[in-house]
């Protein structure tokens, strides 16, 4: 039982040891990114967008890979998708009505006229300082799927559409990433 005793500090001290790079390099990632520790409200909407897309594009230039340029018809489906996501309380890729990403980005201009296309979704909502866009994009790195995305070096545009209010019908903010890459006709 003494050694015990002993070794759970040592272990707890590793731990808080360790991790506390990872925190510092973290913040000092997002502190690059200006308004990348605010939380969504209609007054820093803009403020909260850019920071996404360039703790987005921090990451994509940690990796080699170019940097995502915003897309209007992209960024108009997104917005729609966030939006729909708050006000009907689900939170997927398809919605109720079965909408997928590609019949949403297909409603817009981004596909008139390509010969080839491709594209990616990544989805996330929290409450609080869960919120931010600091929050929002390391959550994605620690995804699977999410990381393939952002680090996918195919993808040159993105919209991005962040939503007040929660899936669950709770405050916080939905956010929705919609990637693109399109070869004209």
């Amino acid at each position: 039982m003494s050694r015990l005793r002993f070794l759970l500090p040592a272990i707890a001290l590793f731990a808080v040891l360790f991790t506390l790079p990872t925190a510092s390099a973290s913040a000092a990632h997002a502190a690059a990114c200006r308004g990348a520790n605010l939380t969504p409200s209609p007054r820093a909407a803009v403020a909260v967008r850019h920071a996404t897309l360039c703790l987005l594009n921090r990451e994509r230039a940690r990796h080699g890979l170019r940097r995502l340029r915003e897309h209007r018809s992209l960024g108009h489906a997104a917005k729609k998708y966030a939006r729909l996501m708050v006000s009907k309380r689900f939170f997927d890729h398809v919605s109720p009505a079965g909408s997928t990403m590609s019949s949403r980005v297909k409603r817009t201009n981004y596909l008139k006229r390509t010969r080839a296309w491709s594209l990616g979704e990544n989805i996330a909502w929290g409450s609080g300082g869960a919120a931010t866009p600091a929050r929002i994009v390391n959550a994605w790195m620690h995804s699977a799927g999410h990381r393939a995305n952002i680090l996918n070096g195919k993808f040159r545009e993105i919209g991005i559409g962040i939503a007040l209010g929660a899936p669950n019908g709770g405050s916080g903010a939905t956010y929705v990433n919609d990637f693109g890459l399109r070869t004209r006709a």
